[in-house]
């Protein structure tokens, strides 16, 4: 599998507060990573860097071996590139579904309406969701907010998909809705970079688990590794916490 991602010497603080603190990470294509830790660690920081909405202090985020934040780079493409499904699921309420998934293909990708249609149908199939095209934001539960935004992800056709807490806003009932599409998601051989607290979905999905403490990467390994045979004290410790 060849490097998709890779980062170096990353750094981002919110005034005296260091949230990253020297993250060197890569990523493969095709390969799944869960980033756990608790809250405060720097998981969902690290995510926003890595597309761009926080503006790393410090460091380098390669992209295909180009590094993104040199001067005069073109960053409106490289986030094409990415997916990115937010907590809060940030679907547009004044559209259905479909159009939530046709919109960033015909003003971003320049499709045309009929093509974009077809991969919005396309998409809203795969994550279950095809029998509400014609329903808007308001007429979803959250998970189904949730798979629609995942599915408008998907039609972008981007190389790496960004996960940040897919389901922290969920009721508990509506997780594993959501969690049963991203392993559907995961064995398609999607790259995946997903902050989750749902330590059982990092157990049995991921290819690699980075624990985060504190703004560093604490440990990483295969889920194995982190969640049968920790070797950090930080990692057995909050994993003895949470499960």
């Amino acid at each position: 599998m060849s490097e998709i991602i890779r980062i170096e010497h990353l750094k981002k603080s919110f005034g005296q507060n260091d949230v990253l603190k020297d993250i060197d990470l890569s990523v493969r294509k095709g390969e799944v990573v869960s980033i756990i830790g608790s809250s405060g660690s720097g998981k969902s920081t690290l995510l926003r860097c890595i597309n761009l909405l926080e503006k790393p202090d410090d460091g380098r985020i390669y992209y295909k071996g180009e590094n993104v934040l040199e001067p005069g780079y073109n960053l409106p493409e490289y986030r094409t590139h990415l997916g990115m499904v937010f907590q809060q699921f940030n679907l547009f309420n004044n559209m259905n579904a479909l159009e939530n998934c046709m919109t960033g293909q015909v003003t971003v990708l320049k499709k045309s309406r009929e093509e974009a249609r077809q991969t919005a149908l396309a998409n809203l199939k795969k994550v279950g969701m095809e029998r509400f095209i014609d329903a808007k934001p308001s007429q979803l539960s959250g998970g189904q907010k949730q798979r629609v935004a995942i599915g408008r992800a998907l039609s972008m056709n981007p190389d790496v998909m960004l996960f940040d807490e897919p389901t922290s806003a969920l009721d508990p009932e509506m997780v594993g809705e959501v969690l049963k599409t991203m392993k559907n998601l995961a064995h398609t051989g999607l790259t995946m970079i997903v902050v989750t607290h749902e330590m059982a979905f990092a157990r049995d999905v991921s290819d690699r688990v980075i624990f985060m403490d504190r703004g560093v990467i604490a440990e990483e390994g295969t889920a194995e590794d982190i969640f049968v045979n920790p070797k950090e004290e930080r990692t057995k410790t909050f994993l003895g916490r949470i499960l």
